[in-house]
Order: structure tokens, then sequence, then C-alpha cells
């Protein structure tokens, strides 16, 4: 039997196979357009299987979704700036980057709302540390690429000790969006 990707040991836990080779089968429909379903790169990111005993193993398979978000992405934009121009396409992705801006000019410390008393959180001072790197980005042009966003893991805090995880979440998925818009 072929698989789609390699799968971790026996007693290791990865991605339920037949989840993932269902996704990636639809969408690669989807893409060559078999199908008229509506997947797009944020139906990509947003992509989640169970975790089972010899499944696929992970970063694999992420990185298997990060291009395939690439390729969605890329196609949404092409498609978009033949319909409406390049610039139309810059004005929309600065509409999107200003929304990430009320956040980024906050104090750190104060940029998201505290975890709920005894909930898991991030730590602050490294989300903040993220915000500040996509300040350098927008206003001053220093590198930073979506798959750098993508990957950042933050040390967990109880409580107020942290920052609430959804929020943080949410600002970071739109963070992504706007750069892989340029990407």
């Amino acid at each position: 039997m072929t698989t789609m990707f390699r799968t971790t040991g026996r007693l290791s836990m990865g991605y339920d196979p037949g989840q993932v080779d269902e996704f990636f089968v639809h969408a690669r429909r989807v893409y060559e357009g078999e199908v008229t379903d509506a997947i797009d790169g944020r139906t990509v990111r947003r992509a989640a299987f169970d975790l089972v005993r010899h499944g696929y193993q992970p970063t694999a398979v992420d990185a298997a979704l990060d291009r395939l978000e690439h390729a969605f992405v890329s196609r949404e934009r092409t498609a978009f700036v033949a319909t409406h121009g390049q610039q139309a396409w810059l004005e929309h992705l600065a509409e999107r980057a200003r929304t990430l801006y009320g956040r980024l000019a906050r104090p750190d410390g104060e940029r998201f709302a505290p975890a709920p008393r005894r909930s898991p959180g991030y730590d602050p001072d490294e989300v903040d540390e993220v915000c500040r790197r996509l300040v350098d980005y927008f206003d001053n042009g220093h590198a930073l690429s979506s798959a750098e966003i993508r990957q950042v893991t933050f040390t967990r805090r109880k409580g107020h000790d942290g920052y609430a995880e959804g929020p943080v979440d949410a600002f970071l998925e739109r963070a992504v969006e706007v750069l892989l818009g340029v990407e």
C-alpha cells in the first residue's frame, strides 16, 4: 500500500492517515478544477487532523500544508489581480495590515487580554517579541516570512500571567495572511 507521507513509529503518534489522504486528494481535485468546493488558503491553514498511533509524521504533513496554502493563495492573488488590478491587490493587503496595527501599537504586556484564571496562556514577552518583529517588518522593511510566524511557539503561562491564546492565534493568522499576500 502506498502512503502519501512517512509514518511515525508503531508507538508514536502522528496525523490520521485516512483524514490526511482524504484532505489532500480533495484539495488536489479542487485545485485542478475537478470539483468546485470552496477551498482557499485559510481552509488549508485551518486543516486539523486527529493524532493516532503510527500516523503520518506531522512535520512532513505540515510542510506539505504550507506548500499547498502557498499554491492556493498564489492562485487567489492571480485571480484578484486579473479582475481588479495590482494596485487593488496592494490596497487590499494594506487594509488587512491596518487591522493588525491596533494591537501592534499597544505597549508590551498590554497587547492582548490575559488568559482566564487557571487557563493556559502564552508568555507575553514572547508574543510581544513577535509583535515587535511585525512592526519592524511593516515600518522598517525588515525581513519576515509567513513561515517564521507560522512556526513560532510560545511558552505556556497560567491565567493572568499569560495572554489568552485565542486572540493571539487569530491575530497571528491574520499576520500570516498578509505576509502570504506579498510573498
